[in-house]
């Protein structure tokens, strides 16, 4: 009896060890994730040890009520560790180099600024660069103020907070990471979390180092809906393409309630009668400042190209259309979004359901009067259930609906670059079941009276879904119903744009983007690291074809940049889109022109479009 009571008591005391450690692995993934500092790795690490230790001095009182006890404790411990080391905030380093060398003074309307170089010191970076005085307090919904002016030499070494927006859990962000972009790496130099703020109306810069002239300027839009995204993403820097001989630019602007609400107070308030469009305002502000000032860089403002990925390409639509952005560029490049089509299906509504939004707002919130809404922290009218996620037609930002202005031959850009992936609308469907029953339903929703159309042309089985993530919801009809999605929502607003810039006899280059890779495939945004050149930051999930296919696409939107004509020696031919010549050129392990997969759509979408 006692050698059994003695043994029961050992393998006790095992369970109990191995509980702990179980345990500990448990919160030591939480704390990764979470991005938690090494203050509450120290505080698991330590109790952890201590209770290990004490199981083995101890003689007395090892039943099972007492370790029941100190594993509760130990995850007490764990939760009390999580919360004491949550993540700060703070701002993003211009470049990824520690104690990196100071540019030179550079002047700007402003005032002096300098940058950092990067590791090879082949580029300069300017971070955190204000083209707009902060829109905040009074400014709040108001048209973008000039940046005010500065003595002595602002060092422009951190890339600035990240507009004002909804933000999940760090731990959340983790699992979307390793879910989604499947580039989650363990570290503990990351332990924080980026800096939010109302205050974000700042821009960044990245030159070829050294003496510049008259270089060619791509300046590019962040993505996210309009609700979302951040200048500082790997994806969207620079340094790349400026090794290549060209200056890049991007910037944040507002979003969500901040950038597209639209009231009818707010409108009267207006000089220029305008509401709903403050975050385009913005976009307009940061063009104009890059015209003004991008020749203290070495850049050509007469040589810009703007350019825009998602709710940025939508954005890159609008500065087409946009009489305040008349003469400010001269090319566009836009991937995976447009605002063509008579209805656009993406980051753009009417005025009235603008305005209807904007009551909503104020309804939420109780507020009688915008001052009340102003009166509320940033932290708060984020909160906000109403959907302020687009831009809308104004009469001043946005004179019309942009179809009518591409049909007077009135757009702004001379060359255009532009086209989608070819999964670009799973990730928006992941959560979602699609059988035949919801299939049809979702294209009645669609099309309309040309559901059937659609049916018929796209059958169940025709299609079969070309990726499972982990969290995918499937269906019988799924692969069919992702596939028309995007052809609905992305791949037509970029046919409609080039049949209006071929109708107007002006170059246009069509891409379709299909490269399969161990990131985001062709989802979309999956092209964004390949024709920035950010490959090399996620480089473990990427081979060689990824970055051979890389180094054509970014030579393209280079060639592009300076000539408003991508090819080049070397590369394949890109042939302009014509009415004639409706081929696109697919961006695969093989780089060659290519039927639309889309081609029988079109016609479908055209009808529901009229009807």
């Amino acid at each position: 009896m006692k050698k059994d009571k003695e043994k029961r008591k050992k393998m006790g005391s095992v369970f109990y060890i191995i509980v702990l450690v179980i345990a500990s692995l448990v919160g030591f993934a939480l704390l990764e994730l979470g991005k938690n500092t090494l203050l509450g790795w120290g505080i698991v690490i330590a109790a952890l040890a201590g209770l290990i230790v004490f199981e083995v001095l101890k003689t007395k009182n090892n039943g099972f009520l007492i370790h029941l006890l100190l594993v509760a404790s130990f995850f007490g411990i764990i939760a009390g560790a999580f919360a004491l080391s949550a993540p700060p905030y703070k701002r993003v380093p211009a470049v990824d180099v520690k104690n990196p060398e100071v540019t030179e003074v550079v002047s700007v309307n402003e005032g002096d600024i300098t940058g950092v170089f990067n590791e090879d010191k082949s580029v300069e970076v300017y971070a955190g660069i204000p083209y707009a005085a902060p829109p905040v307090g009074e400014l709040r919904w108001k048209e973008p103020q000039p940046a005010e002016k500065w003595e002595g030499v602002k060092a422009c070494d951190t890339f600035a907070p990240m507009s004002m927006q909804k933000q999940d859990s760090e731990i959340m962000n983790s699992l979307t990471q390793i879910v989604g972009y499947r580039n989650f790496k363990i570290s503990l130099k990351d332990n924080y979390r980026e800096a939010v703020s109302e205050d974000s109306l700042y821009l960044n810069i990245w030159k070829p180092a050294g003496e510049v002239k008259d270089a060619p300027v791509l300046f590019f839009i962040h993505g996210g809906s309009l609700t979302s995204g951040h200048s500082s993403f790997s994806e969207y820097r620079g340094e790349n393409l400026a090794k290549k001989g060209i200056i890049v630019v991007n910037f944040g602007y507002r979003l969500n309630v901040f950038g597209y609400m639209a009231n009818e107070e707010l409108a009267s308030e207006s000089e220029n009668k305008t509401t709903g469009n403050y975050g385009l305002l913005d976009q307009i502000a940061a063009l104009k400042w890059v015209n003004e000032n991008i020749a203290s860089f070495g850049g050509d403002a007469s040589k810009i190209t703007i350019a825009g990925e998602s709710a940025g390409a939508s954005s890159v639509g609008a500065l087409c259309v946009s009489p305040l952005a008349k003469g400010l560029f001269r090319y566009a490049i836009a991937e995976s979004s447009g605002i063509t089509p008579k209805t656009p299906y993406h980051t753009f509504r009417n005025y009235n359901d603008a305005l209807e939004q904007g009551r909503k707002t104020m309804e939420e919130f109780g507020a009688k009067s915008v001052d009340d809404l102003r009166k509320l922290s940033a932290e708060e009218l984020v909160k906000t259930t109403a959907n302020n996620s687009a831009m809308t037609v104004d009469g001043y930002a946005i004179a019309e609906q942009p179809y009518l202005t591409y049909e007077k031959g009135e757009n702004n850009e001379q060359a255009l670059l532009n086209g989608y992936n070819a999964n670009e609308a799973d990730v928006f469907n992941l959560f979602t079941e699609v059988n035949e029953k919801e299939y049809k339903e979702g294209l009645n929703t669609l099309f309309g009276k040309y559901a059937d159309e659609a049916f018929e042309a796209y059958p169940v089985g025709s299609h079969p879904l070309e990726y499972e993530l982990a969290v995918e919801k499937g269906g019988s009809a799924k692969g069919e119903y992702n596939h028309i999605l995007g052809g609905t929502w992305f791949a037509y607003s970029h046919k409609k744009w080039s049949d209006y810039m071929a109708a107007q006899e002006k170059p246009v280059y069509f891409y379709y983007f299909s490269k399969d890779n161990g990131s985001l495939r062709s989802y979309h945004a999956g092209e964004m690291p390949y024709a920035y050149g950010n490959l090399w930051r996620h480089g473990d999930k990427y081979d060689d074809s990824d970055f051979a296919l890389s180094e054509t696409m970014q030579s393209y939107w280079v060639n592009f940049v300076k000539t408003g004509n991508p090819n080049g020696n070397g590369l394949p031919q890109w042939n302009k889109y014509t009415a004639e010549q409706t081929k696109l050129l697919q961006f695969d392990n093989e780089v060659k022109m290519i039927d639309d997969p889309y081609s029988k759509l079109y016609p479908i979408i055209d009808k529901a479009q009229n009807q």
